[in-house]
């Protein structure tokens, strides 16, 4: 199973993007802004394909355990990402919430600051893990990131990448 994650809007420091499987739009993802260079905890997921396995350990795990008793299993992590660790993906509703992992929502707006927020995590986040949950524990899955849609210009001191969208509007 693969979890395609393509990114449709770049915000001031955010990035949103459209999560599909098997071909079916399921929810909206948002990270931090896509950077060429890393920025500890404020660099969206590089553009890959990467296997998602099951963390079983960890304060978050933990949370998650407590708050969802009959569903959770493990934190779901993207892993293999060079020079990242510990990515999983969450709930949350805006950049603060990401620290360098991909959230999920059903419905988004831009906030007055021109970044991306996501509303209804958790109904999102609670459908998806349903969905990977079986395929993430056989070692059957796996997440395509993409830019396809982006337009790009990079700014070459801060490697903080500044983009317009072709043929998308707000």
């Amino acid at each position: 199973m693969t979890i395609v994650v393509k990114r449709i809007r770049q915000g001031k420091e955010s990035t949103l993007s459209e999560c599909y499987i098997d071909g079916r739009f399921v929810c909206y993802g948002l990270e931090d802004l896509v950077r060429k260079v890393k920025i500890k905890g404020s660099t969206a997921i590089p553009a890959g394909r990467y296997r998602l396995k099951l963390n079983t350990y960890g304060g978050m795990n933990a949370r998650y355990k407590k708050r969802y008793p009959t569903l959770h299993r493990g934190m779901i992590e993207i892993s293999d990402i060079p020079n990242f660790s510990y990515v999983y993906i969450h709930i949350g509703n805006n950049i603060g919430d990401t620290s360098g992992c991909l959230l999920v929502g059903d419905h988004y707006k831009k906030d007055e600051d021109g970044d991306y927020l996501l509303e209804k995590s958790a109904k999102a986040y609670k459908r998806l893990y349903g969905l990977l949950l079986d395929a993430v524990a056989r070692g059957e899955a796996w997440m395509e990131i993409g830019d396809q849609g982006l337009e790009v210009s990079l700014s070459s001191e801060r490697g903080i990448r500044r983009g317009s969208l072709r043929g998308v509007r707000d």
